[in-house]
């Protein structure tokens, strides 16, 4: 099993940036594929970006690319979400999440994953 936990959202102006944090326990965070989603009010939780379980592939939805960047470091059991460039429409809650994956796939369905960390609102302002 895995526990997560997601820390760094907070309010910030149009064009500027955040780091998302998801701490992970746990003694084989290095076999998890882990995702990040978002759930803005009035909408469906949203895809945001995956990366496979060595961090050697990302993926990312079509409204983030080139601005939201994932990577993650094994060693110290953590996944990152760098996010430039924000957004009016980046509000929302975003949510790390995990699934047993050993071989470098990467996931974008939430309902494949099994871990799910806590949730931190980020809101962007125009």
């Amino acid at each position: 099993q895995v526990q997560l936990v997601v820390s760094g959202g907070g309010l910030v102006q149009a064009g500027g940036s955040l780091r998302l944090s998801c701490a992970a326990s746990g003694r084989t965070f290095s076999s998890y594929a882990m995702g990040w989603f978002r759930h803005a009010p009035r909408k469906d939780r949203e895809f945001v970006a995956a990366i496979s379980s060595n961090g050697g592939r990302t993926f990312y939805a079509d409204c983030v690319n080139g601005r939201f960047t994932s990577s993650r470091d094994n060693a110290e059991k953590m996944m990152y979400l760098q996010m430039n460039s924000l957004k009016p429409e980046d509000t929302a809650v975003y949510y790390c999440a995990a699934k047993w994956a050993p071989g470098g796939t990467y996931y974008s369905r939430s309902y494949i994953y099994d871990y799910w960390g806590q949730g931190t609102q980020v809101t962007v302002s125009s």
